[in-house]
């Protein structure tokens, strides 16, 4: 069957909303040719009176400034029948779904959500989200709906342009201004402290959420009766929510990558994380299983640290209000807004730090140290400025209070772990710091003391 074309995908799902279409422009090729972002402009359609909800008002003109991003997914990149399914496959499969519902269900919270401790927030800031136009999520019976149900398992979602706002893109791989580590720090804070309520208080909340990629695919194959379509549609409680442990990296549905590095044995990495310690499993399964989200277990299990995590935050995924060639303290301070939702889900805040921090900020401002291939690095005093200001932002935006000793600990476990990703998956960005840290935050008896005692 003939692949549908952007356009008259975008010109459908417009369609819903009394709108049509003016142009559609691919702008970007998805991962591995799993479908397209495409830049879309639409209007009013002529003629048409009815009011047109909040989230498709134009602002200053006719025009709306959208974006499509539309998954069409390769022929050939699922398993057949009586094979086990490709984990990578799942995972991109999966992860749409997971950002579709989070545009559609998650993202206009934020516009609405109030902190428990209000006195103390800031200036009602609110992370900056594109705002959900449509998706193909709970498209049934709307017009045109069965030319995108043809088979094909596309997932579309139209969503506002940051542009126009935040005109200015990260780089892929590149290190952002001060202004702008400030300013994604500010968000990341808006978007963990805000999102801790969101976290489910009972295991029925909890079973809601989407498990590790292959675990997932069983789960629903049992619950349809063997037939082989996991990798698409609903959920045991209906369609699919976020993941049940934000980003991608997590030990559990990275196993593979984990035995390789247990195999190798020139990695110092093979010894230092993977070899069994304190008479049990290794320093990576115990920091990964600290790092397991609890969501589910009650107010009395749930640790109030526990948040959604964007779950892939580098400079490649978001925009900019400026270049801020300045410092945090200009008068016209840069504002960021993330995108690229696919790994939204649960975790500790401080595990979109790790990735950040190794990837897109400058080695100068998190430390003053010389790179020395095999040295040990505590917390510099440039570290402790960022993970300064992430803390007293949660306080101000959220009313929240992180204890600044849990902090360092948390920040350390996540440190660990984004490590043994890199080790064992490919290492770019501040490696030789991160290595250094690990190295210094392992030999730390207060550290090991603190990791055995919180695996009950």
């Amino acid at each position: 069957m003939a692949q549908i074309a952007p356009d008259r995908v975008a010109a459908i799902m417009l369609s819903w909303h009394g709108l049509e279409l003016v142009s559609c422009r691919r702008i970007q090729t998805l991962w591995a040719g799993y479908g397209s972002i495409c830049e879309v402009r639409a209007r009013r359609r002529l003629g048409n009176t009815a009011e047109v909800g909040a989230e498709v008002e134009t602002e200053g003109g006719d025009t709306l400034e959208l974006i499509l991003k539309l998954i069409v997914p390769p022929s050939t990149s699922s398993g057949g029948s009586g094979r086990r399914e490709d984990e990578g496959h799942l995972r991109k499969m999966l992860s749409y779904e997971v950002e579709q519902y989070f545009y559609e269900v998650v993202a206009p919270r934020l516009s609405s959500s109030s902190s428990s401790s209000s006195s103390q927030s800031s200036a009602g800031y609110r992370p900056a989200i594109a705002r959900c136009i449509a998706t193909t999520r709970d498209m049934d019976g709307k017009p045109g709906a069965e030319q995108l149900q043809g088979g094909s398992g596309i997932i579309a979602m139209l969503i506002t342009d940051l542009r126009p706002e935040f005109p200015i893109p990260g780089e892929k791989r590149a290190e952002l201004s001060e202004t702008q580590v400030y300013a994604a720090l500010d968000w990341l804070a808006g978007f963990h402290g805000l999102s801790r309520a969101w976290v489910p208080l009972e295991k029925e909340g909890a079973d809601q959420l989407v498990r590790p990629p292959l675990e997932e695919a069983e789960r629903r194959r049992i619950l349809r009766g063997g037939g082989h379509d996991s990798s698409s549609g609903k959920s045991k409680h209906g369609k699919t929510t976020v993941w049940l442990n934000g980003g991608y990296t997590y030990l559990a549905t990275r196993r593979t990558e984990y035995a390789t590095l247990v195999a190798d044995a020139d990695s110092e990495w093979a010894g230092a994380l993977c070899r069994p310690y304190g008479g049990g499993p290794s320093v990576a399964e115990r920091v990964a299983a600290f790092l397991a989200p609890r969501g589910g277990g009650g107010d009395a299990g749930r640790r109030p640290y526990e948040s959604y995590i964007h779950g892939d935050v580098k400079s490649e995924n978001l925009f900019a209000t400026a270049s801020g060639s300045g410092d945090r303290h200009h008068h016209h301070p840069a504002r960021v807004a993330f995108f690229d939702f696919q790994y939204v889900g649960l975790g500790l805040g401080v595990c979109d730090l790790a990735k950040l921090f190794t990837c897109s900020v400058p080695l100068r401002l998190l430390t003053t140290e010389e790179e020395d291939d095999g040295g040990e690095l505590g917390m510099d005093a440039g570290e402790r400025r960022l993970l300064e200001h992430y803390r007293r932002r949660l306080r101000e935006i959220a009313g929240f209070d992180y204890d600044w000793g849990l902090l360092v600990r948390h920040w350390e476990a996540a440190l660990v772990d984004w490590l043994r990703f890199q080790m064992s998956w490919g290492a770019w960005g501040n490696t030789a710091w991160l290595q250094a840290r690990v190295r210094s935050i392992l030999r730390d008896d207060g550290f090991r003391e603190w990791l055995l005692e919180n695996l009950s």
